[in-house]
Formats: structure tokens, C-alpha cells, sequence
């Protein structure tokens, strides 16, 4: 951790002559780090201070300012939890932090200079670039002419070439882009680049008139860029079953309408043949009705025709379902079965019961006229015992439910 060497000399002599092996953290890590650093040295300035003996003050704030507590205080809020690359730095040169904070603060103030240029080259100087920090191109006006940015400035990065700013165009950005002019100015300096009309490529102003040359798509005539229609001529390529839509300055291909195969233009009125399933009706391609003019479109039993555009299917006609690519009727499913005299009324059943009756009293009444005691007595005990259930509630209900198969 962070600790003060007992051997100061050997450790600063160490840092001067080491070949500091650093992972190539970034320039902008470095930049970030120093930077909170420096925040930390304001924020912990006549920290814990204030009030009482003022001698005593000032003896204690300078034994704090190059103490390790303080050094600790700032180290640990320089990087933010999240910062994975800054932590990883600041884990890399923590003897070079130490060194600058105990012996180099005085005769090397600016931090990011010591620690991110010198010490750690992972930087260069302002109006640098590259490996070896070379110096970036410049003119009138400072680097790229004012006019643009050094590609790689500030890092080790970069070739060092001009990044113009929009509008300018060169090697140190003097010079105008194609589509600006140069406007008067009314002093002697140079005048600032200024956008032509949006058809020229180089103009001598503003106007759409004054146009020198054209941008792609356009010719000049009579110092106006005009749009060349490419739909017009060979220049349009379009694959098939597309037509040409010119644009300014350029063109478009669009789809054909579904009912063409290959077309002049959009609509079914542009079209150079007929799709399957369409024919030419007057001017345009129209949908054929399939349903209306076969005899029998669709010969399945129980369907229906149903026409599409440019098409048409065949559907299970209204109240049937297709099953096993059949269709069928859709009947709804069956219910329980019904008893032997369910379908009979009330009064049907009592006649029915009544009838019933009848034949049995009148077949044993045969048998007893016949002398046969058994059968006679039979007889009179079964009149008697229909007769008790006949006249109550329940056997009319056993009986209802005999008859009725329940």
C-alpha cells in the first residue's frame, strides 16, 4: 500500500532510471486520473483546520499538505468504483505517485505533464502527436490553420494529419471544400467558406446561378446545375419486375404493382404483361374472378368458392367443417340417449298405464274362471294390491317410471 520508503534518496534516484512498464492505458485514462487528483489536492486544502492558535495551525497544515494521511485521502476518491481502467492505472503507478507527491510537486507542478507525458508516455504535448510526439502541421491561424484538428494531437497516437472542419478542405485546411466558396471579406483577411446552392459542386456564390460545376447527378447549363433524369436515359439500372423513379440529382427503383410482371411505371396501368391470375381490361391489368366464370372452381363436395386478388380458394361451404380434407357437416354433438317413452306426453303414459293394467287383471281373470284356486287368488289379491297403489302418488311414480324405462 501506500507507505513512505524509509530510503527516499534510493527511491526517487529508482523512479528517474526504471523503464516504467505500464499497460497502454489510454491518454485520456491518464488525463481523467491526474485530473481528479488535482480536484482531491482543492477539496483536502486546510482540511480539518480553522480557528485557535494560529501558529499552531500553521505548523500542523504544513506537516498535512506532504503527509501520507492526506496523499491517502486523495488516492482513494481518484477513481470512481466503476472506473475499471482508471483503478487499474492508478494500481500501476503508485511509486510514481508517491515520488511526485513527496519530491517533485515543486519543481514540476503540473501533474498530468510529469506523471502522463514524461513519466508514463502515454501522452503528448499540446500540438503534438504520435510515438515521438512530433510536432502537428500548422499556419496561419495555429494548428491545421485554425481550421480544423491534428488527427492523434494531445496522444501517442495518430498520423498527424488535418481533420478539416466542415466547409475546408487541404493540407493545413486553407482552402474550401467542394460545395463552398470563398466569401469577400471586407478587411484584408480571408474570407470564411461558405455553402454553394445544393446542385453545385464549386460556385462563385450562393445563388442556384452562379454554379461553376455540379455535383453528380446534375449538369451544368447556363451556370445552373439541372437534374439529369436517369429514367430518361441508359444511365438507370433497375433489376426486373422494378421501374426507374428519378430523384434530384439521382434516381430510385421501386417495386411493380403485384399485378405486372415488369412495368413502366406504378399502377396496374403501367404494366408490360399481366400477372397470373390478372388480364388486361382496357388500360390496366384487373383481377380475374375465378369463382364467377369456372363452371366448377372448386370441385370438392360441400365447398365454396371464394376469390383473392389475383387468386382464389376453396372453403368448406356455410354449416360444414373440413375433416381429412373433406368437407362435412358441422352437426353439434351428440346427446344422451333417449329412454323407450321419452318422446310420449303425460297423458299418453297414463293411457298406456291404464291399458296395462287391463291386460293383466283381464289374464287373470281367465285363469281363475277356469277353477284354478291358485290363479283365483292370485287374482283378487293382485286387484287389491293395484288398486291400493293405483289410488296413491307412489305407484302412479313406479309405475311412470316402469313404463318409461327408468
Amino acid at each position: 500500500m501506500w507507505g513512505v520508503w524509509p530510503l527516499l534518496p534510493a527511491l526517487v534516484l529508482l523512479s528517474e532510471l526504471s523503464v516504467v512498464k505500464v499497460q497502454m492505458a489510454p491518454c485520456q485514462t491518464c488525463r481523467k486520473l491526474t485530473e481528479s487528483f488535482i480536484k482531491g489536492l482543492e477539496r483536502t486544502a486546510n482540511k480539518n483546520f480553522g480557528g485557535g492558535n494560529t501558529a499552531w495551525e500553521e505548523e500542523k497544515l504544513a506537516k498535512y499538505a506532504r503527509s501520507e494521511t492526506r496523499l491517502l485521502e486523495i488516492v482513494e476518491a481518484a477513481c470512481e468504483k466503476t472506473d475499471f481502467e482508471c483503478n487499474r492505472l492508478l494500481e500501476q503507478i503508485e511509486d510514481q505517485v508517491e515520488t511526485w507527491w513527496f519530491h517533485r510537486q515543486q519543481e514540476a507542478p503540473d501533474l498530468f505533464e510529469w506523471l502522463c507525458i514524461e513519466q508514463l508516455r502515454l501522452c503528448c504535448p499540446p500540438g503534438h502527436f504520435g510515438p515521438d510526439c512530433k510536432v502537428c502541421p500548422s499556419g496561419p491561424g495555429g494548428v491545421c490553420g485554425g481550421l480544423g484538428r491534428c488527427e492523434g494531437e494531445g496522444t501517442r497516437l495518430g498520423d498527424g494529419e488535418c481533420v478539416c472542419d466542415p466547409g475546408y478542405s487541404g493540407h493545413l485546411c486553407q482552402s474550401c471544400a467542394d460545395g463552398y466558396y470563398r466569401e469577400k471579406s471586407s478587411n484584408d483577411s480571408v474570407g470564411t467558406c461558405a455553402a454553394c446552392y445544393h446542385s453545385c459542386k464549386k460556385c462563385s456564390g450562393p445563388q442556384d446561378y452562379k454554379c461553376l460545376d455540379c455535383k453528380p447527378g446534375w449538369i451544368l447549363h447556363d451556370n445552373k446545375c439541372v437534374d439529369i433524369d436517369e429514367c430518361g436515359t441508359e444511365l438507370a439500372r433497375c433489376p426486373s419486375n422494378t421501374y426507374c423513379h428519378n430523384t434530384d440529382g439521382s434516381y430510385e427503383c421501386r417495386g411493380c404493382d403485384q399485378a405486372c410482371v415488369g412495368c413502366m411505371g406504378s399502377g396496374p396501368a403501367r404494366c408490360k404483361k399481366c400477372a397470373r391470375g390478372y388480364r388486361l381490361k382496357g388500360a390496366k391489368c384487373l383481377d380475374i374472378d375465378e369463382c364467377s366464370e369456372r363452371a366448377i372452381a372448386c370441385p370438392g363436395l360441400n365447398e365454396a368458392c371464394i376469390n383473392e386478388e389475383g387468386s382464389f380458394h376453396c372453403d368448406c361451404a356455410e354449416g360444414f367443417i373440413r375433416r381429412d380434407s373433406i368437407c362435412v357437416e358441422n352437426k353439434p354433438p351428440a346427446g344422451p340417449e333417449k329412454g323407450l317413452f321419452d318422446d310420449m306426453t303425460d297423458d299418453e303414459v297414463l293411457v298406456l298405464q291404464q291399458m296395462f293394467f287391463g291386460v293383466i287383471i283381464c289374464a287373470l281373470a281367465t285363469l281363475a274362471a277356469k277353477g284354478d284356486m291358485v290363479f283365483t287368488a292370485i287374482f283378487i289379491g293382485g286387484v287389491a294390491a293395484m288398486a291400493g297403489y293405483w289410488l296413491t302418488e307412489k305407484g302412479d311414480y313406479m309405475l311412470d317410471g316402469f313404463l318409461k324405462g327408468r
